[in-house]
């Protein structure tokens, strides 16, 4: 039997504010465990938590950018539960008005676009971390995470693939980044995904029993946990077995996932309005305000790109999923002036560096404007490819500028006509098999003579004049 999945994502974002969600402690990663809390984060008695303005705006600013309605009058309540990391035995968040709801976000798949509707953003305080003993001995807490703004990005369960489902986490990562109300460090947690997912037989209406995987902090693993309990949940039911509603751990090393506990029911988390919070009235002034500060968005930059620069869509996706990279390529086209050249650099020598390093490369002194100039010295003719990849690997390690690279290195074209005719004739002289196979028609012969000729001139050769005098003196002595 077939079967369509049905998935839902759930995705927590940590908001970049300078401060905690209600208290004055620095909203900051690292720092030494249990350094960055006080009474208010530690839920201590009598203590009073103030809501941090700017959180609040980011919450609103992240809902208009996918879409949503913004309640003009929201509130804060109570989820009541006991668990080590959250030390008041209650979290801080949004039952029944969340700030923002009934929007949506539409993703690209293979080619077609697909709206995805996104049920609500609510705003809500994170958790410490626990850190377990590896030898069993114990679990130690580290309450610096406790009280740090979050928002839950809830969608509609609209996703039929986990193709969709990791395409539509990076379509709201970008979002967030783009916002600036995230930093969205996976590597850090401060954006992570639940992934919700049942199945049904194909042609049928009725959603199957779901489960959930929480807290998977990539791309990969949303695509790969969703692929592996879509064909677990399969395999159960073609066995006669009945899917369970619980709650799952996802192992991405094992490429398994592992039951955590049964989710028989809800859980009542006896939520009622949070007593020491005023409630949330969002004026159209300050509305307003939020909207005017929402900078350019991924599908409009992209629109852009393609539209007004002429960059192939494929290129023009991958370079506006990430803002920085969006933000290099349209400082160095405003240097360089080509916006297809830096764009073919961007897909090629750039991702590979990201590939190889991670975004550290997106924080060295190669900018878009040490970018722009390179490739600005490269369309003039004044270094070879070659060279421009010697200058960025120099820049990125030493933050000099590209132009005293290369008169430092001497890596300026070499046009001088004797010195390119005297290694065109020494090549010649010394490989007379390669001549000879040339002459035989050889094709191949023509590349080898020509990669030998630049080797001689040290890779400062120009191209096309070698290839200009390779071929008169290849033709005058085959003559």
């Amino acid at each position: 039997m077939e079967y369509d999945i049905i998935i839902g994502l759930e995705i927590h974002s940590e908001l970049k504010t300078q401060s905690k969600v209600f208290c004055g402690c620095k909203n900051e990663f690292g720092g030494d465990p249990n350094t960055q809390c006080c009474p208010v984060c530690l839920g201590m008695p009598g203590t009073l938590p103030v809501l941090n303005k700017t959180a609040l705006e980011y919450a609103i600013k992240a809902g208009l950018a996918m879409n949503c309605k913004i309640s003009r009058f929201s509130k804060l309540d109570r989820k009541n539960f006991f668990y080590p990391d959250m030390p008041k035995a209650y979290q801080i968040s949004q039952y029944d008005l969340p700030i923002c709801y009934d929007g949506y976000v539409d993703i690209e798949v293979n080619g077609e676009t697909k709206r995805i509707g996104i049920e609500r953003i609510h705003i809500e305080e994170d958790a410490g971390k626990l850190v377990h003993d590896p030898y069993g001995q114990g679990t130690l807490i580290d309450y610096n995470r406790c009280g740090v703004p979050l928002i839950e990005i809830v969608t509609r369960p609209d996703i039929r693939s986990p193709e969709e489902a990791r395409i539509l986490f990076e379509t709201i990562k970008s979002i967030l980044e783009y916002t600036e109300v995230s930093d969205c460090r996976m590597q850090e947690g401060s954006i992570r995904a639940d992934v919700n997912l049942s199945i049904r037989p194909k042609g049928t209406e009725a959603f199957g029993v779901r489960t959930e995987m929480k807290n998977l902090n990539s791309f990969r693993s949303v695509q790969r946990a969703a692929e592996a309990e879509a064909k677990r949940q399969a395999e159960v039911l073609r066995k006669g077995g009945v899917v369970i509603q619980e709650t799952r751990r996802w192992d991405d090393n094992k490429g398994e996932s592992f039951s955590m506990r049964g989710k028989e029911e809800a859980m009542d988390y006896r939520y009622f309005p949070e007593p020491d919070l005023v409630p949330i009235v969002v004026d159209d002034e300050w509305l307003e305000s939020i909207k005017r500060s929402i900078p350019e968005l991924p599908q409009s930059r992209r629109d852009r790109y393609i539209n007004e620069l002429g960059i192939p869509r494929y290129d023009a996706n991958l370079i506006t999923m990430n803002k920085r990279v969006a933000d290099m390529f349209d400082a160095a086209v405003a240097v360089c002036g080509n916006a297809k050249t830096v764009s073919n650099w961007i897909m090629t020598d750039i991702m590979r560096r990201i590939n190889d390093k991670g975004e550290a490369v997106l924080d060295s002194p190669l900018n878009g404007k040490r970018f722009g100039e390179i490739l600005l010295f490269l369309e003039k003719g004044e270094i070879t490819q070659a060279s421009a990849k010697k200058v960025m690997d120099e820049v990125i390690e030493t933050g000099a500028e590209p132009s005293e690279i290369i008169e430092k290195r001497g890596l300026k074209v070499q046009r001088d006509e004797n010195l390119v005719l005297d290694a065109v004739r020494k090549v010649i002289q010394s490989n007379p098999q390669a001549f000879n196979d040339y002459v035989s028609g050889k094709e191949k012969a023509f590349g080898f003579l020509m990669g030998r000729v630049m080797g001689e001139l040290k890779g400062k050769g120009d191209p096309a004049q070698v290839k200009e005098v390779l071929t008169r003196e290849l033709q005058a002595a085959s003559s």
